[in-house]
């Protein structure tokens, strides 16, 4: 327990792996909604005494697996995935009171995410398209914007930047899957929208970039490619091997890509924020993948001229990175290497500028406090790290917000304070180890929605089956 933050007050055992990745708390009735992909149902809980949970009727009959809920004014929304990925999926609405269905819509492939406008007009819908194993179908990417006072839905596809693609490139976007137009490739992953309702921003995970949307007009204004960062930079420096039998940082000839999987947004100094996870991921698939490893490449020995050593598994032999970027001159050998993942997080203004990145201070962090968990113990340094797999804000006070951060693979989430949002302050480390395993889903609840009175975070785990609940105490800096 941190007496002076956040301390665990309960655990919700859901069910098995998958049973407990995204949850929705609905501040009307004080029920929280978890998507539970085990059993193709929405769990539902009463946490009006949030010290004591109480489990409620589940939502089933959905039809398909459920990625993600969402609430606002009472109604839940829930994305379902069609039977088969590629084909189109759905948005149910149901009455969080009643738990009847009051609406479905019909959305693009693989709905991944859905949330609505702080108005409550909009529903929108990250719908992610992604390939089938063989890589012989593969739907475009597509934004869903549902109307709900007239259920018009408005699905946004990328065709207007079919041309761009060599342009977004040398910025740092990618398009790259076997024989894709850009419009195909874009996966959707995650949306954020502003205070205002007007603006949505996605998260574009394996193309490395952000998309922005103005909601009012329902068009994709731009494509922000998120670029690369520097490994032999000492603020970036990694931990590149699970091999080496040493934890630490140290520089390596490598770049890493944003990759941003979870979002969040907040309104700070006048200004649009939007902070990025940026977990990484890698297109791994029958049909094609882009994995391999440093030591089974071949690399120019222009670029790499101790290519040898290098290679070697308790040196960079080990790091995971992609071989759709690096072949500068296509002669068939590596001439940059690049990694999934920043293994931080970053902020953004709303245009799509770099205003902070966390660097290694995720790594640094961990390694310094809790060891035995950084990067997995070690096992996932090779990788991705401790994967920033999701985000969320809370403003706590006035001009006060925190920032919390959820690790994947350490089974933690860190707090930092991000009301400076030029120089954010880390705080603490929040965990419920050997309980909760992968946090997947990060959710705040402000003090005056709270069934206690004070803030909470919700944290969903996917790996454990788990949500558990942090209540706020008296925090002061």
């Amino acid at each position: 327990q941190n007496d002076t933050g956040f301390a665990l007050v309960e655990t919700i055992k859901v069910g098995g792996e998958t049973a407990a990745e995204i949850s929705a708390f609905d501040p009307e009735t004080d029920k929280l909604f978890t998507v539970n992909a085990q059993l193709n149902e929405v769990s539902v809980f009463d946490i009006s005494n949030v010290e004591n949970p109480v489990v409620l009727n589940s939502i089933s009959g959905l039809g398909g697996v459920p990625n993600s809920v969402a609430v606002n004014k009472g109604k839940l929304a829930v994305a379902v995935e069609g039977g088969i990925r590629q084909n189109p999926g759905k948005i149910l609405v149901y009455d969080t009171k009643t738990q009847g269905q009051i609406a479905a819509y019909t959305v693009g492939p693989l709905p991944d995410m859905v949330t609505f406008s702080p108005n409550g007009k909009f529903i929108v819908v990250a719908n992610e398209g992604e390939p089938n194993d063989d890589y012989t179908v593969d739907p475009k990417g597509s934004v869903s914007i549902i109307k709900q006072a007239t259920g018009q839905v408005l699905n946004l596809e990328f065709d207007a930047f079919n041309g761009q693609e060599a342009a977004l490139e040398q910025q740092g976007f990618r398009v790259f899957g076997p024989g894709a137009s850009l419009a195909q490739d874009v996966e959707p992953e995650y949306v954020v929208i502003s205070a205002n309702s007007r603006t949505a921003w996605v998260s574009l995970q394996e193309n490395n970039g952000v998309a922005r949307i103005d909601l009012n007009t329902g068009t994709i204004d731009g494509i922000y490619p998120l670029g690369f960062k520097d490994y032999s930079d000492p603020y970036n420096w990694i931990d590149p091997s699970d091999e080496d039998g040493i934890k630490e940082l140290r520089g390596v000839p490598a770049f890493g890509m944003f990759q941003p999987d979870g979002m969040a947004y907040a309104k700070i100094r006048g200004m649009d924020i939007v902070v990025t996870a940026n977990e990484g991921d890698a297109r791994d698939y029958d049909g094609f993948s882009e994995e391999e490893r440093v030591e089974d490449l071949t690399l120019d020995p222009s670029a790499f001229p101790d290519a040898a050593v290098l290679q070697l598994e308790e040196n960079v032999g080990r790091l995971e990175i992609t071989t759709a970027l690096g072949d500068t001159d296509g002669d068939g050998d590596f001439d940059e290497l690049y990694s999934y993942g920043a293994r931080s997080y970053s902020i953004w203004s709303g245009n799509g500028e770099l205003i902070y990145d966390s660097g290694n201070d995720i790594a640094a962090r961990t390694l310094a406090l809790t060891p035995d968990r950084f990067n997995d113990n070690d096992r996932r340094s090779d990788a991705k790290g401790g994967e920033p797999e999701s985000v969320a804000i809370l403003e706590l006070n006035p001009n006060q917000f925190l920032l919390f951060v959820g690790l994947e693979r350490n089974d933690q989430v860190l707090v930092y304070d991000i009301s400076n949002p030029y120089q954010p302050e880390f705080l603490y480390i929040l965990s419920n180890i050997g309980v909760d395993e992968a946090p997947e889903g990060l959710l705040t609840v402000q003090a005056k929605d709270s069934p206690s009175g004070k803030a909470l975070l919700i944290v969903s785990n996917e790996d454990s089956g788990t949500v558990s609940i942090y209540q706020n105490g008296s925090l002061q800096f």
